[in-house]
């Protein structure tokens, strides 16, 4: 994220340039300079998530409930230091930077796969150096931050840009995040997220201004620099050769200099009257001209020039490619819930046709387990299918009428989008229209948008079983049935684990989940865990789409799932324990665990699945390593008993 080696050459080479502040002090000077009773600090939500997701577990799915609790924590710490905040999150992968998000998500997979083989060798979460964020936490977090009463903005376009053009034009004191693009904007002061001490309110600022003066370099140089130097728009591969010479030419001998050698080389480019200056002195083809060019433009913020271009011209606004299909009044809608923050995946279809995503924790070698991008592709289509219904049919060979998806799973090199298509809702009428999903006032329309919702799971017909039960219910009943009718190796231990964790999880805090003890870590529940969390995002996605016929906050994680406990229902049940057991020994607990059992069994018997047990050989941590199998071949051994728990937090660092 952001320019190449900036941040290692401004913490090692001029630590001059990071500044310690003290963030009370700070809003005081701001406030006083500004005539404004309290100041503001705009928070990079997707810089932040590694800071903010400091669980000891992570590997299991997420630990939700405690993760409110980190971003409660976060939250008041500013509210008592009397600071007001704004976070954004990035709610599109702009094109120009596409090849470097393929990039980092391959890197990832990698970094996944790596997770799984210590796992499958050691039977515990790896330590720190090998965390992988929990599947969704961006597009959760936004909705945590709602509901603890934060402004949440989700962006249109580039996300860093519209932080540090919000964060200028209102006036705001500093941005908080970890991306050197901020040291580049010529914008508020930006904060380190990393350094941030909530108990003392202390971080550091990584001035520009101070970077300006050691490099002697203008502030409207930056953006050049920060192109040479290589970012995400202009990778650092492209100008290797412009660096090369730059420290040939300046007698630097080591690539640590080649910050200083950079900022030479832009010396000796400003206009002089001798000729030949600007960015036409440099060896560079057609293309990466090009490239400079549009990535010195990305950094200029409304009303902001360049020197170093012919024409300032401001990055084009989106364009809505199905605006001649849509009508103005959805897509108008569409863009402001998302900006809003509101709704997941409706903006993206309708303006671009362009949806994407990230990693998820999934164990590449498993071939009983689809990734999840192909297990929820039937809910998707039927997502694209609420969302683009008033498309002209498919005869019309002016429209592709597919959604393009990059979407990360083992296999998929991402060299190209996949398509796919929308799919009508299997339901007698036609899909209701989104004018009046979204629009209409009709007291009758909240159980239309209640059946169009199920319709997308293809739980029409158990309409009338499932809203007897409450919100965050309805949701692990639609999406456990969903799994179990759509993987092909889904157990009733697998079912019962999924079940017995969303009932138990409705009585505990977020500290007696903290205590869930798990005696080891099995690679296939870890997956289950994460193909469960990110199927919930495809529910709030299905929400946006049919109009909210449920309140979002109770279709959220911390609502419905806990990673430890989970894992731990999971070993529980594949060990053959009693269903008493499972439940803790509660008869309310059990009573409800059964109608909800019952009603996933009948949707699968309806749908043609008889689901039947076939308990999993647990293997244990102290025992030998879990010997290589044939990929056909199932485990399907009776476990051991259950053996005695160990506190999974002293195995973490």
């Amino acid at each position: 994220m952001g320019v190449k080696g900036l941040q290692y050459f401004m913490e090692s080479c001029c630590p001059e340039a990071c500044l310690p502040v003290d963030l009370l002090q700070m809003a005081a000077t701001h406030a006083k300079a500004h005539h404004q009773t309290t100041a503001t600090v705009v928070v990079d939500g997707m810089a932040c998530l590694r800071y903010w997701y400091r669980c000891q577990a992570w590997v299991h799915g997420g630990q939700w409930q405690e993760y409110m609790h980190f971003l409660e924590e976060f939250v008041g710490a500013f509210t008592r230091a009397g600071l007001r905040l704004v976070f954004f999150f990035d709610g599109t992968v702009e094109e120009q930077k596409r090849a470097e998000w393929v990039k980092r998500r391959l890197r990832v997979n990698k970094d996944i796969a790596r997770m799984f083989q210590y796992i499958k060798n050691h039977c515990q979460q790896p330590d720190r150096d090998m965390f992988c964020l929990p599947s969704g936490l961006a597009t959760f977090s936004r909705f945590a931050l709602k509901s603890l009463g934060q402004e949440v903005w989700c962006s249109v376009r580039e996300g860093d840009y519209e932080i540090a053009q919000f964060a200028l034009s209102n006036n705001c004191m500093a941005i908080l995040g970890n991306d050197t693009d901020f040291v580049i904007y010529d914008t508020v002061p930006y904060l380190s997220i990393a350094k941030l001490k909530l108990e003392s309110m202390t971080t550091v600022q990584f001035s520009r201004e101070k970077l300006c003066n050691i490099l002697k370099l203008q502030k409207s140089d930056l953006p050049l620099f920060a192109c040479i130097l290589g970012n995400d728009i202009v990778p650092e591969h492209h100008l290797q050769h412009v660096r090369k010479n730059a420290l040939s030419s300046y007698g630097k001998k080591h690539q640590g200099d080649k910050v200083h050698a950079v900022a030479k080389l832009i010396n000796s480019l400003h206009p002089n009257g001798d000729g030949i200056h600007g960015i036409s002195a440099l060896p560079l083809s057609k293309a990466d001209k090009e490239a400079v060019e549009k990535g010195i433009q990305s950094y200029l913020l409304p009303g902001q020039m360049s020197p170093w271009l012919d024409s300032n011209l401001q990055p084009p606004e989106p364009v809505c490619v199905m605006k001649k299909y849509i009508n103005a009044d959805i897509l108008q809608a569409a863009k402001e819930k998302h900006m809003r923050a509101e709704c997941f995946i409706s903006y993206n279809v309708l303006y671009d046709g362009v949806v994407e995503c990230s990693n998820t924790l999934e164990d590449e070698e498993d071939v009983e387990l689809s990734p999840q991008a192909i297990l929820y592709q039937p809910i998707r289509e039927h997502i694209y299918g609420v969302l683009l219904s008033a498309l002209p049919d498919s005869h019309d060979h002016d429209h592709d009428l597919s959604v393009k998806e990059w979407f990360v799973f083992s296999g998929n090199p991402l060299k190209e989008p996949n398509k796919v298509a929308p799919k009508a809702l299997n339901i007698p009428e036609r899909t209701p229209d989104l004018m009046t999903l979204w629009f209409g006032k009709n007291s009758e329309l909240k159980s239309v948008r209640v059946f169009t919702f199920l319709a997308v799971f293809d739980l029409q017909d158990f309409s009338q079983d499932i809203i007897h039960f409450e919100t965050p219910l309805v949701t692990v009943i639609c999406l456990v049935a969903y799994i179990a009718v759509q993987a092909k190796h889904i157990s009733l231990e697998d079912i019962d684990a999924y079940l017995s964790q969303a009932v138990c999880i409705r009585y505990k805090s977020y500290t007696e989940l903290q205590q869930t003890k798990v005696p080891e870590v099995d690679p296939r529940a870890v997956q289950l865990g994460s193909l469960f969390v990110r199927g919930l995002t495809y529910l709030v996605a299905a929400n946006s789409a049919c109009g909210f016929p449920f309140p979002m906050n109770e279709l959220m994680p911390w609502k419905t799932f806990d990673g430890l406990l989970f894992h731990s229902k999971y070993l529980q049940a594949h060990s053959g324990c009693p269903k008493e057991e499972l439940l803790e020994g509660n008869p309310s607990w059990t009573s409800l665990f059964q109608s909800l059992r019952e009603l996933v069994l009948e949707v699968c018997r309806r749908r043609g699945f008889n689901i039947v047990s076939q308990p999993r050989r647990v293997q244990h941590a102290h025992m030998h390593r879990p010997r290589s199998r044939h990929p056909n071949r199932r485990r399907y051994h009776l476990a051991p008993r259950w053996p005695q728990y160990q506190n999974p937090r002293s195995d973490f660092h």
